[in-house]
């Protein structure tokens, strides 16, 4: 895949170039059926070079009601970032947003690859704003919140369903937002285990 060998953040950067050698990280087959949209690779997912090779990918996979080997089985979920290399750290330690130069250079091309996608997981707010620009001023519990709308569209082509992002940060809007444990995470699980083979 040529999205395994892409410098485009070395040589020809939007901004700063990628502070350390990229190493994109994507799981995708034109078999999949599920394709979940996160923001970038984290310290640990770029060290393993496995999509949600964490704490969070560990949420997600109870979110979804998946064992490892069926997130992990590409013929079944693709693993699509917004931005395929780990983006680095600010001042802070926090990771940086996701590269500019991944969704418009490699978006459309990955898409047109997966064409038996059923389900799109939307997870975050970068992933939102990009799969749903209608939302992208809204603030993302507004959105998640209205997850029912979003998911029964009519007029989407592939179902979609935004989720927050599973990363420990987001334990605090989790416990404030019970309701999508509740409400959410079922239909997910039940979404899921139909679209699995």
């Amino acid at each position: 895949m040529r999205i395994r060998a892409c410098r485009a953040c070395i040589d020809t950067p939007a901004g700063a170039p990628l502070p350390h050698a990229p190493r994109p990280v994507i799981q995708a087959s034109a078999t999949a059926r599920i394709a979940i949209c996160g923001q970038a690779p984290g310290t640990k997912v770029h060290q393993s070079g496995l999509p949600f090779d964490d704490a969070s990918g560990d949420r997600l996979r109870a979110w979804m009601g998946v064992t490892r080997e069926e997130f992990y089985d590409e013929a079944q979920i693709a693993t699509v970032p917004m931005g395929f290399c780990f983006p680095g750290t600010d001042t802070n330690g926090s990771d940086l947003p996701p590269r500019r130069e991944c969704a418009p250079l490699w978006r459309a091309s990955v898409f047109a690859a997966l064409p038996n996608l059923q389900l799109l997981l939307l997870v975050g707010s970068y992933a939102i704003a990009w799969h749903l620009p209608d939302c992208k001023r809204r603030p993302m519990t507004q959105t998640v919140a209205a997850w029912r709308s979003i998911l029964e569209d009519p007029a989407a082509a592939t179902p979609v369903l935004p989720l927050p992002h599973p990363s420990w940060r987001n334990t605090g809007w989790l416990k404030s937002n019970r309701w999508f444990e509740r409400d959410v995470v079922p239909v997910l699980q039940a979404r899921v285990r139909l679209l699995l083979k």
